[in-house]
């Protein structure tokens, strides 16, 4: 946990007080699906994206294109107590949530943007360690701390999932762990990083990611070549209109599912296949399709080789998941997330 990382500024959003630590996600098994989560004291309800009952339908449509697959988990791992955004730092306050996991466990970005700090403490006041800043346009920047290396230079435009550093210990800590924060309006305004991206569809403590209806993306192209193994014929264009949307209603339907086309924590256990090495097709296009939004590099051929098996193992590696090639739903949890 960081000793430091405090702001003096008055957060732009009430302090989120964990009451729960959920615990790590080191060698998760596929197989391994129930896990306690942080349920309580997050704060969900201070962003402004999120919308009370009886809202405007303009207001309900803004806030549903926040989950518009732009946005990614930029590390897995476990809250640890006193982690939290808020928490007490010497007369300051937390400015925001730390994700521990070991030492060069994988960090990614966050969203698409350009790193404009790459420093010790990333050039803001409190921080310490390794640190990058990316900013991703509209006033908005996350923050990455404690860092044991960076993967990508200063100026580098980098896309969301990617990865852009390894975990670590630098600075003024007590352990391995992520130091995540997001700024809104402009760099050093802080929000909780937990609300913030939950209201843009991730789940920072590691579930399953809420794709809305007007997505658009990777994500969006997997989706659509897990709907064509069940034989929709959609065209894989990366945008989750009508079409896509209608054939997403209609299997939710067939699961039992609520048909609200929302491809979420209900929807994606259904939805993905556990595939391994021999396996082709759609299912295999759609895995392909989402370790390249990790960085893997692979031709999307829907033949699960030598080569995406390697990169199968790679992710499952850096991101401390069971090593074994086989993407079951937790390397699919995690890969979507």
């Amino acid at each position: 946990m960081c000793r430091s990382c405090a702001t003096t500024a008055s957060p732009a959003q009430p302090s989120a007080r964990a009451t729960a630590e959920t615990p790590g996600r080191t060698r998760v098994p596929d197989h391994g699906l129930s896990r306690r989560r942080l349920l309580a004291g997050l704060g969900l309800g201070a962003l402004a994206v999120n919308v009370p009952a009886g809202a405007s339908p303009a207001a309900a449509a803004a806030a549903a294109a926040a989950k518009n697959g732009a946005w990614a988990n930029p590390a897995l791992g476990r809250f640890p107590a006193g982690g939290h955004y808020g928490a007490p730092r010497s007369g300051a306050s937390h400015a925001g949530q730390d994700v521990s996991n070991s030492t060069g466990t994988a960090v990614h970005a966050a969203a698409g943007g350009t790193v404009v700090r790459r420093s010790w403490g990333g050039g803001l006041p409190g921080r310490t360690g390794n640190a990058l800043v990316i900013a991703h346009g509209n006033g908005q920047y996350t923050y990455y701390g404690h860092l044991s290396a960076y993967r990508v230079a200063l100026n580098a435009r980098v896309s969301a999932g990617q990865r852009i550093a390894d975990m670590g210990a630098t600075g003024n800590v007590t352990g391995p762990h992520l130091h995540f924060e997001t700024h809104s309006g402009r760099l050093g305004t802080t929000v909780n990083p937990v609300a913030f991206l939950a209201a843009r569809g991730v789940d920072l403590s590691g579930g399953w990611s809420r794709i809305d209806p007007g997505a658009s993306g990777a994500t969006v192209v997997v989706i659509q070549h897990l709907m064509n193994q069940r034989g929709h014929g959609l065209a894989v264009d990366g945008s989750y209109g009508s079409l896509s949307v209608g054939a997403v209603k209609r299997f939710q339907r067939s699961a039992g599912l609520a048909a609200d086309g929302q491809v979420g924590p209900a929807t994606w256990p259904v939805l993905v296949y556990t595939l391994r090495q021999g396996a082709s097709g759609s299912p295999v296009r759609a895995l392909q399709t989402a370790l390249n939004r990790r960085g893997a590099r692979l031709a999307v051929d829907g033949g699960f080789g030598s080569v995406t098996t390697s990169a199968v193992r790679a992710y499952q590696s850096g991101n401390r998941l069971v090593t074994d090639g086989e993407a079951g739903p937790v390397t699919w949890r995690a890969l979507t997330g």
